[in-house]
C-alpha cells in the first residue's frame, strides 16, 4: 500500500477533529496528497447504528440498550464500531493505493480505550486489547495505523470544556466512563508506544496551532 494513514486520537474534548482537519490543510499547503475521514461515520448507516441505536444521541434516535451505552459488553459494542470502519473502508482504500495520507480521526484505537476501559482488571483489560486487535486487524483485514498520535486533555479541563457542546451521547454524559477511558488511553499509549502530546501545560490548555506544530514534528519519521 503506497499511502500512510495518520491516526488522531485522544481523551473528550481533546480537540480530535479540529487537529486532524487543520492537520490535512497544512499537509496539501506542502504540497502532499491528503484526505481527512472521521469515524464513526455518522451520515451512513452503519455510523447511524452506532450514534443512534448504540450511543443514543439525540440528533439520531434515542439509545436501544436500557443499561446505556457504557454498561453494554464491551465485547458487543466493539462489533458495532468496527462494523462501522469495515463498511466504510471502501472509501479509504482507493485514497492509500493512490499515495494519499489518510488522516483518521479516530480509529480502532477508540474502541480499544473505550470498550477497554470497561474492564477494571489489568489482566482482563489487556486481554481485551488483544481481543480487539485480532477482531479488526486480522479477522477484518484492516489496514493498521503508520503512526497514532495521542492527545492527552485531562479529564478535569475536558468537563469544564463539554459545558458548551449543545448534544451529548450517552458516553459523553457518564462521568465515570471518560474518566476510565482516559486512564485507558494513557495505559495504551504506551503499550502500542503512540505519540503522546499533551494538551495542557503548566495549568493552561495549549492554542491549536501549537498542538498542531508538535502534531506535524511527529510525523517527520513520515
Amino acid at each position: 500500500m503506497k499511502g500512510k494513514i495518520i491516526v488522531i486520537e485522544g481523551t473528550d474534548c481533546s480537540g480530535k477533529e479540529t487537529q486532524s482537519v487543520l492537520l490535512e490543510k497544512k499537509l496539501i499547503a506542502q504540497g502532499k496528497k491528503c484526505v481527512h475521514f472521521g469515524f464513526p461515520m455518522y451520515d451512513t448507516p452503519t455510523g447511524r447504528i452506532v450514534g443512534g441505536p448504540y450511543l443514543g444521541n439525540p440528533e439520531i434516535s434515542l439509545g436501544f440498550f436500557p443499561e446505556g451505552a457504557d454498561h453494554v459488553d464491551p465485547q458487543i459494542a466493539s462489533l458495532y464500531y468496527a462494523a462501522d470502519r469495515k463498511y466504510n473502508m471502501a472509501k479509504i482504500l482507493p485514497y492509500l493505493e493512490q499515495g494519499y495520507y489518510v488522516i483518521l480521526d479516530r480509529y480502532t484505537t477508540s474502541n480499544l480505550a473505550h470498550q477497554g476501559s470497561k474492564i477494571h482488571n489489568k489482566d482482563e483489560r489487556f486481554l481485551m486489547y488483544q481481543w480487539i486487535d485480532k477482531l479488526e486487524y486480522w479477522l477484518l483485514q484492516l489496514p493498521k495505523p503508520d503512526q497514532t498520535i495521542f492527545l492527552h486533555m485531562p479529564y478535569q479541563y475536558s468537563s469544564e470544556l463539554k459545558k458548551n457542546r449543545r448534544v451529548l451521547d450517552e458516553n459523553e454524559r457518564s462521568e465515570e466512563h471518560l474518566k476510565n477511558a482516559e486512564e485507558a488511553y494513557i495505559e495504551l499509549s504506551e503499550l502500542y508506544n503512540w505519540r503522546r502530546i499533551e494538551c495542557v501545560q503548566d495549568g493552561h490548555i495549549r492554542g491549536v496551532e501549537d498542538i498542531n506544530q508538535e502534531i506535524l514534528d511527529c510525523l517527520e519519521d513520515l
